[in-house]
């Protein structure tokens, strides 16, 4: 078959694609950046990249493929922003609904969240609506409606483990007393791909869920004993909902556009409604307990396939890298360094590969900590992302408070663009060239002021930046 996958650089995408690959089916990868996407090895004959972006009412239809078989809808905009997420998801549906009906498309199949309460959240209604819009195209739909989705990367459990792992007694909001029925990411690849084509589903919804109905409150500790942790929660009815938005930014690595989205819907059980899905599939959804230990398992061999935090709205408000990756010459200032390397080359590299998250930033680490601290006080993204990997970049990822613009090992090149809150925007570059058989190391800091508070910004800061990047160039060069 040949099936439209959209959002495939997310955190569900990226886990679908390879599955919908093994089991033989050309997959058109819909796209906003093509330089964020990467093919899998070995399947490049049976990928096709298409660069998109639903929410340009302006684009031209001419050049969206129309010979697909089975279209897939994982566009969600919850972390972009607090009040206009839903307006922007109600573009795009219409956007897509629109270019579906136009394709050969026989089904379309679109992953929701649970809806089970009349007074829904913000998100919630959101989510509803973008299956009312897709339920009006000529084009049959089928819709499975997930809360809780547990996996290595994703942001729930991205969320569980930081609160569990950074505080041995923790108080907290009412809500950690709502039930939920989390499920594992596995099993919900599970049930999107064995829907395809499956003509007594056409027009239906399904809520789908693990086996375990649990509190927020038995879900952490639940986690807390997978990991072998004392942990003690209390429950407090006091906590306002923009209190609790602000608890999870600090406390854990999400958003805090994220985290407000999140608590709005936390007041509300998510709890599946019966239906023989599982039964018409095949499909035994596993137990909390064992999804746990198949996520941490991942994390502790570094197999995480897809982070939530890879997620351009994971930081930002930005639709596109595209205009960042050429690194602007004019109206800018820099921080420019050069070292001959000690090292081999590839000890080099693999330094530059492996810097930041534990590894931190080989010099004046403690200055880089202080000033993310400083930019999460300031509502930014701090360096509470880390990384994916230890020691693999990929094109799009995130680094702490950067975004991966370019990694291309073969270039010997690392490009990173800062997302931290600036009065302007920032570059940071690693280069290997040889000359005259020996490796040199070009190290570059770029950054374009926004107006006279950026000029006054970097010339308060330029000791600090000459001390912290020549220090760096030095680390990463092998020599004292």
């Amino acid at each position: 078959m040949r099936i439209l996958l959209t959002g495939a650089t997310g955190y569900i995408g990226k886990r679908l694609l390879p599955t919908l690959l093994a089991k033989g089916h050309t997959v058109i990868c819909c796209v906003r950046d093509k330089s964020r996407f990467q093919t899998p090895s070995g399947f490049e004959e049976k990928v096709e990249i298409v660069e998109w972006d639903f929410l340009d009412t302006e684009k031209s239809q001419s050049h969206f493929p129309m010979e697909i078989d089975v279209a897939y809808y994982l566009i969600h905009s919850m972390s972009s922003s607090i009040q206009r997420f839903d307006q922007l998801e109600q573009i795009s549906a219409y956007n897509f609904r629109q270019l579906i009906e136009r394709s050969s498309a026989q089904q379309i199949i679109y992953l929701s969240g649970i809806v089970n309460d009349k007074e829904l959240s913000t998100h919630l209604k959101s989510r509803k609506n973008v299956e009312d819009i897709l339920a009006d195209s000529s084009v049959p739909s089928t819709v499975l409606r997930a809360g809780i989705i547990v996996g290595s990367g994703s942001a729930s459990f991205e969320i569980i483990r930081d609160l569990v792992e950074k505080l041995p007694i923790l108080v907290a909001p009412k809500w950690l007393r709502t039930k939920c029925q989390p499920i594992a990411i596995r099993d919900v690849i599970f049930f999107l791909t064995k829907i395809q084509l499956q003509e007594q589903l056409y027009n239906k919804s399904y809520d789908i869920g693990g086996p375990d109905i649990l509190s927020y409150k038995e879900m952490l500790l639940g986690y807390a004993e997978a990991r072998g942790l004392k942990r003690r929660i209390w429950t407090v009815p006091f906590i306002t909902p923009k209190f609790s938005s602000y608890w999870l930014y600090f406390l854990t690595s999400t958003s805090y556009k994220l985290a407000a989205n999140l608590v709005s819907s936390m007041k509300v059980d998510v709890v599946c409604k019966p239906n023989n899905l599982s039964e018409i599939l095949d499909i035994k959804p596993i137990p909390y307990k064992k999804t746990l230990t198949l996520a941490l398992a991942r994390i502790i061999k570094h197999h995480v396939l897809s982070s939530w935090k890879d997620s351009l709205i994971s930081s930002s408000e930005l639709r596109s890298l595209n205009q960042f990756t050429l690194v602007p010459i004019h109206g800018c200032v820099h921080n420019i360094q050069h070292r001959t390397i000690v090292d081999s080359e590839e000890q080099t590299i693999n330094r530059i590969w492996s810097i930041g998250g534990e590894t931190g930033w080989y010099y004046g680490t403690w200055v880089w900590k202080i000033r993310g601290y400083w930019d999460r006080l300031i509502g930014g993204v701090g360096l509470r992302r880390g990384r994916r990997s230890p020691d693999n970049i990929i094109t799009g990822d995130a680094l702490d408070s950067w975004r991966v613009l370019i990694g291309d090992k073969s270039q010997k090149r690392l490009l990173l663009f800062s997302e931290m809150k600036l009065p302007g925007e920032a570059w940071l570059e690693f280069r290997i060239h040889t000359k005259d058989n020996q490796a040199i190391l070009h190290q570059t800091t770029t950054f374009r002021p926004s107006g006279i508070y950026g000029r006054i910004y970097w010339r308060v800061l330029s000791p600090v930046h000459f001390w912290l990047f020549r220090g760096l160039a030095k680390r990463v060069a092998g020599t004292k």
